[in-house]
Order: structure tokens, then sequence, then C-alpha cells
């Protein structure tokens, strides 16, 4: 495991953006989670996949079947990540296809990118090169939020350390870029020029002497801040909530639609912010201190069996019904393709599925689904007279 840098590239949209965020997160560890937990266990059986595919005699057959088998005594563990990392090993494979001949490839490198952000590392999941192509891809097991690959910044940073790395050894001219989330679908791919990312990198140089002094400006935004691990104290980001909440001008009678949009726009952080606020000030409370109005409170408390075995035994040992206590029902189509397996159930049972539209919902306007209304077309109109 190797330590994390302040300038990191799975920050840089950050960094870049908000240059006096860096030195302010460095007061406060990283905190685990779950979601984090299990992402890494599923980029562990994504490297492996990878890495016995390509280079065998480094991880053998029997080595990926046990570190599986290990992998599966993981109680974060879920069936469906075997689905997803063979996705990931299939892009790849597509990807090194797509070559002319058959690249260099290496998987989980150490990247330095120091000479554009000081003491700047970090870790790509895969890298291809050959043809003068230099192809970074990066996998996501994450479904919170959807990843673009359209001028990433991470990507952009390990594409600076690979060609600084690579340069002498692979003629590069143009770089590919791609996301890999299975979860969500999705997979984003986006290319520039050696030429374009060099230039890119002349204005990232500028954004990291400044971070790394702790200089520059701050930049609040729903997409700057959602990782960032001071945002629940940060008065950047709590005044531009506050403003988007309460300094929007005197609303009129009637609002138009244009202004509508601008206001859902303009308070779309502030429900988020919010919990951010509360999570913090409620483990303040926990720790002994005073947040002013607020304490912390034992929460609703859900009964539970402490043996539920022989609590049965004993309600039918008194005459009641076994019938009365179990209940039968069917898995969700969900499950059931989770437990035959996703493409065995399509070959199966894929003939019984249907997928109706789904509940119209509001979302941004670059979001990539067709948009829908009630409105009737002419030619539908039409339709129905014929």
């Amino acid at each position: 495991m190797m330590g994390h840098a302040l300038l990191g590239a799975s920050s840089a949209h950050r960094w870049i953006a908000c240059t006096r965020s860096a030195r302010l997160e460095e007061q406060v560890p990283d905190a685990t989670s779950d979601a984090a937990a299990e992402g890494t266990l599923a980029h562990t059986l994504a490297e492996a996949k990878v890495r016995h595919y390509y280079y065998p005699a480094d991880l053998s057959k029997r080595k990926l079947s046990g570190l599986v088998k290990k992998m599966k005594a993981d109680p974060l563990w879920q069936d469906e990540m075997d689905g997803y990392t063979d996705d990931y090993l299939d892009y790849i494979k597509a990807a090194a296809l797509a070559f002319d001949q058959a690249p260099y490839v290496m998987l989980e490198k150490k990247v330095d990118y120091s000479v554009y952000a000081p003491e700047g590392f970090g870790t790509a999941d895969c890298i291809l090169i050959g043809g003068g192509t230099l192809h970074i891809i990066d996998f996501k097991y994450g479904k919170g939020v959807q990843v673009s690959a359209v001028d990433n910044p991470q990507l952009s940073l390990y594409a600076l350390g690979a060609y600084a790395t690579y340069r002498m050894l692979y003629p590069i001219r143009d770089i590919k870029m791609s996301i890999v989330q299975p979860r969500l679908d999705n997979i984003s791919e986006w290319g520039c020029s050696l030429d374009d990312l060099l230039a890119w990198a002349v204005y990232v140089k500028e954004r990291a002497a400044l971070a790394w002094d702790g200089q520059g400006e701050f930049a609040p935004g729903e997409d700057t801040c959602r990782f960032c691990r001071i945002r629940a104290q940060c008065r950047a980001w709590s005044d531009y909530n506050v403003k988007q909440a309460f300094d929007i001008g005197e609303l009129p009678p009637l609002i138009t639609a244009q202004e509508a949009g601008e206001r859902l726009t303009a308070l779309e952080g502030l429900v988020q912010y919010q919990k951010d606020l509360q999570a913090w000030a409620l483990s303040e409370c926990l720790a002994g201190n005073t947040v002013p109005g607020w304490k912390a409170v034992e929460g609703r408390s859900v009964r539970e069996w402490t043996d539920m075995e022989a609590a049965f035994k004993t309600l039918k040992e008194n005459d009641i019904d076994e019938a009365m206590l179990y209940e039968k029902k069917p898995l969700t189509l969900a499950q059931v393709e989770k437990v035959v397996g996703k493409k065995e159930f399509a070959e199966i049972a894929g003939g019984y599925v249907m997928k109706p539209p789904g509940k119209p919902t509001l979302v941004k306007e670059i979001d990539k689904r067709e948009a829908i209304t009630n409105k009737e077309t002419a030619a539908e109109v039409f339709k129905e007279e014929r």
C-alpha cells in the first residue's frame, strides 16, 4: 500500500479548481467506508483477472482461483463483482485489439507527474502503449456518480506521468482515456493530441504551485466539493449554500420556466450540504464538544431477535402453527439474475423480461437520456387519425 500525494490525481478536479482545498484537507484524516473497501476489493479482482490474461506466468490460473476463493470469504464480497470485473477485462481486450500491433500492457502502474505538480504521483489501473498512442483506462466500481472521461484531470495526470516515464522508449502522438464503470453501464472515452495534453499541463503546473503553497482562491461548487473532507466546515462552501438558499432575490408572484431552472440549479447542493453539516455536528457532540442549539440523542431503535431459531422452536412447542411464522415469496428479477448469472439468465429467461418506461424524473440537460414529454407530436396525431 502506498501513501496518498497531497496533489493526488484522484482529487485533481478539486485542487485544480479550488487551490486552497488541498492544504485544508491535509488537516482532516481520510475516513474509510464500506463503499471504499468494496471498491478496493473489486479493483483487486479486476487487476488479478487482467494480470492472469496478459501475464499468466505472474498469476497462474491456480493462484487466481485461490485469490478469488479468499476474496469470496470477505463480508463485502458480492457475486456480481465477478461479472462486472469480466466487463472490465473484456473492454481492455477490445482496446488492445484496436491497436495495429499488440501494445505494451501495464497494470496498477505508479506514475510520477511531479514535474507538473510537487510530489505528485498516482496509480493508473491500466496503461496501453503502442503505435504512437498512449491509452489510459480507469476502472470505477462506484455507482453513486457517473464519471466522464472527457477532460478528466485524473486520467490526464496519469497520462502526463506515463508520458514522462515512457517517452524515451515509445513514440507518443495521441492520448486516449477511458472510464469503465460497469455498475452504471457507463463506458466513457475521450482523446486528444499530445500537444493538447502538454498545453493543459502548463495550466495545471500553475494551479498545482498555488495548491502546494495553500494559496489561490476557493471555488465552491457541487462537483468540486462533493467528496472534499472539509466541506462540512468550509466557510466558502457554507457561504455558497447560504447564498443559494437565501440570496436569490425577491420572488415574483409567478416565476418563469427560465427562473425555475436557474433556482433549481442554484439550490441543488443545499440539501447535501445540510446532511454534511449535520454529520459533522453529530460527530462533534459525540466527542463531547458543544454545538449551540444541538445535541446528540439515541435514535429510534428496532427490536431484533437474540436467538431466532430458539424463539421459533419455543413458539412451535406452544402450539403456534409453523406456517404462521414464515412467508413464501419469489425473489425479485434482479435477485434471480444475480443468483443465476447475468449471461445465463439472459439466455434462459430473457424472453420473459420486459422493461416498461420509468417514472418521469427531472435531471440536468446534460444527461444522456432522451427527453420525454406528454405533448403529442404531429406524426402521432396523424397516425391515430389514419
